[in-house]
This record gives C-alpha cells, sequence and structure tokens, in this order.
C-alpha cells in the first residue's frame, strides 16, 4: 500500500464525529467502509470504541478497546480511514504468520520503533480491504 499525502479531518472540537457528521465528510463510500468496520469491532469482536479530542494531535480520533486494553486506534482523513495498531518486539513476528496482503507485511517489517512498539498503520478506502484489517484485529486479540 502506497503511503497517503492526504489530509487528517476532524480538526474542530467543537464538531463531535457523530454518524451524520462522519457520513457528511466521509461521502457514501468511504462512510459504508466505516460502518462495517463499526459493526465488525462491536458485533463481532464485542469491543468498545470512544471518539476524542486529543489537543495533542489537535484532532478527534477513536480509541477501540478490549476491556482496558487498546486494540487500536482510528482517524479520519480526506479520502480514507486509518487504523493504528501497536506491537511489541514479542508480538510483531506474528503479523507474518496471518493472511494478509503482502504490502502490508513489507511496511511493517520496515516499522520504526517508536519506544519499545512498533506500529502497522492500514489506510482503508474500499470494503475490500477490510478482510485483511479483520485479520490484524483478530490477532492483535490473541496477544493482548
Amino acid at each position: 500500500m502506497k503511503q497517503q499525502e492526504e489530509t487528517m479531518l476532524l480538526r474542530d472540537a467543537d464538531v463531535e464525529p457523530t454518524d451524520r457528521v462522519l457520513e457528511d465528510i466521509l461521502g457514501k463510500d468511504i462512510y459504508k467502509v466505516y460502518k462495517a468496520l463499526i459493526d465488525i469491532i462491536t458485533a463481532k469482536y464485542k469491543l468498545a470504541y470512544e471518539w476524542r479530542f486529543y489537543k495533542d494531535g489537535n484532532a478527534w480520533l477513536c480509541k477501540v478497546s478490549n476491556k482496558k486494553k487498546t486494540v487500536f486506534w482510528l482517524s479520519i482523513w480526506e479520502k480514507f480511514i486509518k487504523t493504528g495498531f501497536y506491537f511489541t518486539e514479542k508480538t510483531r513476528v506474528g503479523i507474518n504468520e496471518i493472511p494478509i496482503d503482502n504490502d502490508i507485511k513489507n511496511k511493517f517489517d520496515d516499522a520504526i520503533a517508536i519506544g519499545k512498539l512498533f506500529p502497522l498503520s492500514l489506510d482503508i478506502k474500499k470494503t475490500d480491504e477490510v478482510k485483511d484489517f479483520e485479520e490484524i484485529v483478530k490477532y492483535k486479540l490473541k496477544v493482548l
């Protein structure tokens, strides 16, 4: 997957990212992708999600968690949805064993640690890219 040079949205602290707001800024196609992601995390995996405005990044981010452990972060961009997962040195090796696109694995192999964590991000534009996202969620839940 090619790195996107796009604009992050949801920068106004006073505009909460409700479904109506998200549909308006994402458009119908990418909003369907967002709804598919939310359906997977809530209905299938029973994960909680919460939108919050973070002053340090000056944007709304969605934190998805399993009990008190963070599974991933979600942000809204101009033409896609970005999800960010973080793995330790010990858990990062398992990414190569799960059935996801090789481009994702290669990009992750080159990831530079942030402290002791290795970031894996996906820029999701279409519903057919959701399958890789779900495989990573399953793996992350296994290693939490």
